[in-house]
């Protein structure tokens, strides 16, 4: 039987073609190597002017083309790219045979935060050139990315208070192991000096223990934060789903309906409550426009926000959570008591007014008017309406009139709010679960995990781009209007500014698409 055999291991040469020959056309290595070369580095942030003495440095486009290929590959770890540069003729061809070792690879995605950031900009720039992003409607959202960072080395009071009584009891228990062991006659002295040691060796081990927690402790209060985690110190123990919980980084995303691109991140260490605001704010500055809609969940429901979204100009429909505590009979709930603006009462379903002496409360974060009635005294179905004893009280926020107009959205446009799951969700679907980056992999504070999601992210949006524009496509954009033209320039020693590289956009690209 005929069988297909390979090629003599033995022959004098690897390669019978050149290693260009080696990758197809239509690889997207070819993307990818022509998109790093579009990108004025120097204007992003990257450092380019290196000192002469010593061993060269490696150009930034040769690391960021290994980055982008690895993370469109599910490689992140700076070892496996390492290795990759050494085996895979891809990377081999992108990096022309160099090969970095992983703590030049590692530091180069460490010290570049704010640069990565500007990459992942271009593919939001690029995908606006082809009109790939409507701007009309968008989506933001949250994800938990899992820090490096275990729960056991994440810290707050009580479980402090927690480590500090069991290490207590267990001093107490071995204090008195001593007192027992130094009158126990049944044992002789060399006996007695054995387990007098070993006592003492715990005792002095679990005192070192005591003195990690008093500073963890004295470290709290002195901070003023809540809790501390001590491998990666900015990451937070929080609800990834359920009452499943984790140490991880809140990454706040904002993706465009069109074709599911992401035009926004940032990555917190916080909860969704304050976030929508600037989301807002960096999403009119992407869009350079107000005018769209925005959807958000309940998590975001927050007075402030709507304030924000109110002098930005921008329609939010934001999910209503449901009513905190409810009336004993939930026909008498606030939402069914009728808000008079212009004699600024409550009518509850009685017909009683509700009025306010107009006095502004302080809340946690906001402030509020009390209403209340008399009428609560004598009235019939006063069990039913509330528990408190002098009748109902209604605390109008200072955002009321806000939260009630976002309330009407979502009742006039109920089905257009339920996209909303529909958009933001198809990253994270693509990236957690296709990818399996579902936790960050850069330790030691948010700068460095924003460089780590801002790759994530510029990954995405360039397969998006490659799948929505088809490789050909995208590669004679990169090749023939910017490549050529940035080689060009460069042959007159004309150094392109960022003013020339947006009068390309605007002004080139727009007349190929057509």
């Amino acid at each position: 039987m005929k069988y297909i055999t390979g090629h003599n291991r033995n022959q004098l040469v690897l390669f019978p073609v050149s290693l260009d020959d080696a990758v197809e056309q239509n690889n997207e290595i070819r993307l990818i190597d022509l998109f790093a070369e579009s990108l004025d580095v120097e204007v992003m942030g990257f450092k380019v002017d290196h000192i002469e003495n010593g061993r060269p440095a490696y150009h930034p486009k040769d690391l960021l083309k290994l980055y982008i290929y690895g993370y469109l590959n599910k490689l992140r770890s700076s070892r496996d790219l390492e290795k990759a540069t050494k085996i895979n003729i891809e990377v081999i061809w992108l990096l022309k045979g160099l090969s970095p070792d992983h703590n030049t690879i590692s530091n180069f995605r460490r010290d570049n935060p704010k640069a990565i950031k500007k990459v992942f900009r271009a593919t939001v720039q690029i995908a606006k050139n082809f009109e790939l992003i409507g701007g009309k409607l968008i989506a933001g959202d949250s994800t938990k990315l899992r820090a490096q960072n275990s729960k056991k080395n994440n810290f707050n009071q009580k479980k402090i208070e927690r480590h500090l009584a069991y290490i207590d009891n267990k001093l107490k228990e071995y204090n008195n192991q001593l007192a027992e062991n130094d009158g126990d006659k049944n044992i002789d002295n060399k006996q007695k000096e054995e387990n007098e040691k070993k006592i003492k060796a715990e005792i002095e081990k679990h005192n070192n223990r005591k003195k990690v927690y008093k500073n963890l402790e004295k470290q709290l209060k002195e901070t003023g934060e809540k809790q501390i985690s001590t491998s990666d110190p900015e990451s937070r123990h929080m609800i990834t789903r359920n009452n499943i919980t984790e140490v991880a980084y809140n990454v706040q995303t904002t993706v465009d309906e069109k074709n599911k691109i992401l035009i926004d991140y940032k990555v917190t260490d916080t909860n969704d409550g304050k976030a929508m605001g600037n989301m807002l704010r960096r999403a009119k500055s992407i869009l350079e426009t107000n005018n769209f809609t925005a959807l958000y969940d309940k998590g975001y429901h927050t007075g402030t926000e709507f304030k924000i979204a109110d002098k930005l100009g921008i329609k939010v429909l934001v999910a209503v959570p449901k009513v905190a505590t409810n009336a004993p009979d939930h026909a008498y709930n606030v939402e069914n008591f009728v808000y008079l603006n212009k004699e600024d009462c409550y009518i509850c379903p009685q017909g009683n007014k509700l009025r306010t002496t107009g006095k502004l409360h302080k809340g946690a974060t906001y402030k509020f008017k009390r209403y209340t009635t008399k009428a609560c005294k004598n009235c019939p179905v006063k069990e039913q309406c509330s528990k408190a004893k002098y009748g109902k009280a209604i605390q109008r926020s200072e955002y009321q009139e806000l939260i009630e107009n976002n309330k009407s959205r979502i009742k006039e446009t109920e089905n257009y709010y339920k996209q909303r799951q529909a958009i933001v969700e198809h990253p994270y679907g693509t990236i957690k679960r296709q990818w399996g980056f579902n936790y960050i992999m850069t330790k030691k504070y948010k700068k460095r995990a924003e460089a780590d999601v801002g790759l994530i992210f510029t990954a995405y949006n360039m397969r998006r781009l490659i799948n929505l524009l088809g490789a050909g496509t995208f590669k004679t954009y990169l090749k023939d209007l910017i490549l050529l033209f940035i080689r060009y320039l460069a042959d007159i020693n004309v150094k392109i500014s960022r003013f020339k590289l947006v009068f390309i956009f605007n002004n080139f690209i727009p007349v190929f698409l057509k």
